[in-house]
C-alpha cells in the first residue's frame, strides 16, 4: 500500500531549508544508542536525536556513556538542557568534538526537575536567556543549533508571544526551530499530562512558518502516521515523531524511498532483525567493562517491530521472557522470530 500523498515532493535541501524533514523525537528512556541503532537497519535518512542530556552531566558525566554513537547512527542530533551560556557553549564544543552534526537546545520540557533547574519549558518565559545561550552556542561550535519549544507556557499561550520568541532567538542568526504544537502547564499537570491534555493547536505553527519563511520550522506533538507527516509537509519544514516511532518503529519502513527518493529496497521486519544479529553479537561478547550488560538491553527496543502482524504477541513474549537472562544470546532472536509468521 502506498501511504504518500501523490503531492509530496521528494526531499530536496533547498524545499527545506536544509533541515531534515522528518525526525525521532528525544525520549527518556528509549532513544539511547540501542534503539537508535536499530531505526538505522528500518530507515537510513530520517534524523534521530539521542536522549535529552543536561548540560551539568555532558561536562562533568561520562561522556562516552552518554554521548558515544555507532558511526551508522548518524545523521543525529545531541539534545541540551541547560540555562547557563557558558555551560551550554562548552556542550556545543564537546558536541562537535563527538561529531554531532547538530546541537538542539530544549526549552520545551515541562517537568518539575527541569523547572527547578531554570530550564525546559520556563525558559519560554525568559526569550533573552535563551538568545543568550542560543548564542554562546553558535560562537563556540561550528555545529548548527536549533530549539526545541512550546508555543506557549501555563497562560502565556497566545501566538504574539510565541511568534515573539521565535523573532528574538532568530535575532541570534538560529534558523532551526521544533515546536510542539501544544502549550505546557507548568503546575497541575504531570510530564506525561503536558504530552496528552492541552490541545494541539497546529495553526499557529503554520502561522509561524508564514510569518518566518526564511526559517526552518519543524512540527511536533500527536503526529501518529505518515498521512499526517506527509500533510503537515505541505505547511512546514519538517515533522518530528515522537511515541509513534517508538510503538511502531516499522512505520518508517517507507519513507527513504517515499520521502527521500533512495533506490534502496524497503527492508522487510525480518531483514531488519537479521541485520541487528552482528551488532547483537558484538555487544555481547564485548560488554561495557563497568555496567551489567544483558540483551535485553537492545531487544526491549525491538519489541514493537512486529506490530500488528500475526505471530507479534509470541514475538513479544519470548523476547520479554527470555533475553533478561544473565546467558541470553542470538538464540533467544532467532527463536522469537520463528514464531513470527513469514512476511
Amino acid at each position: 500500500m502506498v501511504l504518500a500523498s501523490p503531492s509530496v515532493e521528494k526531499f530536496s535541501p533547498s524545499r527545506s531549508g536544509g533541515r531534515n524533514p522528518l525526525s525521532i523525537a528525544p525520549m527518556m528512556d528509549r532513544t539511547d544508542r540501542h534503539y537508535r541503532y536499530f531505526m538505522r537497519q528500518i530507515s537510513r535518512h530520517v534524523l534521530l536525536y539521542t536522549e535529552m542530556v543536561v548540560s551539568q552531566a555532558i561536562i562533568h558525566g561520562d561522556r562516552d556513556y552518554l554521548l558515544g554513537f555507532h558511526p551508522n547512527e548518524k545523521p543525529l542530533v545531541l539534545p541540551a538542557r541547560g540555562d547557563d551560556p557558558k555551560q551550554l557553549a562548552q556542550c556545543a564544543r564537546i558536541a562537535a568534538d563527538f561529531n554531532y552534526d547538530e546541537i538542539n537546545l530544549n526549552v520545551g520540557c515541562p517537568s518539575d526537575r527541569v523547572q527547578s533547574g531554570n530550564f525546559g519549558a520556563c525558559l519560554m518565559l525568559q526569550p533573552e536567556r535563551v538568545a543568550d545561550c542560543v548564542a554562546a552556542m553558535q560562537a563556540a561550535s561550528p555545529l548548527p543549533v536549533s530549539v526545541k519549544h512550546r508555543i506557549g507556557v501555563d497562560d502565556h499561550d497566545h501566538y504574539d508571544g510565541l511568534a515573539k520568541f521565535v523573532g528574538m532567538i532568530a535575532q541570534t542568526g538560529c534558523d532551526r526551530f521544533t515546536v510542539h504544537a501544544r502549550k505546557a502547564w507548568l503546575q497541575g499537570l504531570s510530564p506525561k499530562e503536558n504530552r496528552d491534555i492541552p490541545p494541539l493547536r497546529y495553526e499557529e505553527v503554520y502561522l509561524l512558518k508564514q510569518d518566518f519563511p526564511d526559517l526552518s520550522i519543524e512540527i511536533n506533538g500527536g503526529i501518529l502516521t505518515l498521512q499526517d507527516t506527509y500533510q503537515h509537509l505541505q505547511q512546514v519544514d519538517a515533522v518530528m515523531v515522537g511515541r509513534a516511532a517508538y510503538d511502531n518503529p516499522y512505520l518508517f519502513a517507507p519513507v527513504d524511498r517515499e520521502l527521500y527518493g533512495s533506490d534502496r529496497p524497503t527492508p522487510t521486519r525480518r531483514e531488519v532483525v537479521e541485520a541487528m544479529v552482528p551488532y547483537i553479537e558484538h555487544w555481547l561478547s564485548h560488554p561495557p567493562t563497568d555496567r551489567v550488560f544483558k540483551l535485553n538491553k537492545i531487544t526491549r527496543h525491538m519489541l514493537q517491530l512486529f506490530a500488528g502482524q500475526r505471530g507479534s504477541r509470541q514475538w513479544r513474549r519470548i523476547l520479554t521472557e527470555r533475553s533478561c537472562k544473565p546467558d541470553a544470546g542470538v538464540e533467544v532472536i532467532e527463536a522469537a522470530l520463528k514464531a513470527t509468521s513469514p512476511e
